[in-house]
């Protein structure tokens, strides 16, 4: 019998990262897990938000991302939730990283994490951060078409 393609399912998105930095180039790693926070990570105990990737020694390591174990978890584990997780990508690609994010004004966020060939794997960005008056924008825009959307549905009727 043939497989199926796996689409990628998402897991958890960071919507503050939208809000709070602009993107300028988007990348695909692979995440190094532990099992118990991948049994996590499949009941959807996953918090984002608060992540950051930092570059240590040549390596990408992502800081902040919450995996909150089971309740079944096995009694010989110490679950720690915020483990500092490695990410996966290839050495010149880590490079090009590295020369940019050097750069002013630049950081790695992460986006989101979602499954792709049973792997789980975080998509991360180079971004730059937005001063407050970008912020209000961004506000303004998501509002503006809240209201077309709210007059559209009722125009609908």
């Amino acid at each position: 019998m043939a497989k199926k393609p796996e689409t990628a399912a998402r897991i958890a998105d960071n919507k503050k990262a939208a809000y709070n930095y602009f993107f300028e180039e988007r990348f695909e790693a692979g995440l190094v897990l532990e099992g118990w926070e991948v049994k996590s990570l499949r009941e959807g105990k996953v918090q984002l938000t608060d992540g950051y990737v930092v570059i240590r020694n040549g390596e990408l390591y992502v800081i902040g991302l919450q995996i909150n174990p089971l309740g079944t978890a096995s009694t010989h584990i110490n679950p720690d939730k915020v483990r500092t997780k490695k990410l996966l990508m290839h050495k010149e690609e880590i490079k090009r990283l590295i020369g940019k994010v050097e750069q002013k004004g630049y950081t790695l966020v992460p986006l989101n994490l979602h499954w792709k060939a049973g792997k789980v794997k975080c998509d991360i960005a180079l971004a730059k951060g937005k001063a407050e008056h970008d912020k209000r924008d961004t506000i303004k825009d998501r509002e503006g078409k809240r209201e077309v959307e709210r007059a559209m549905k009722g125009r609908n009727r």
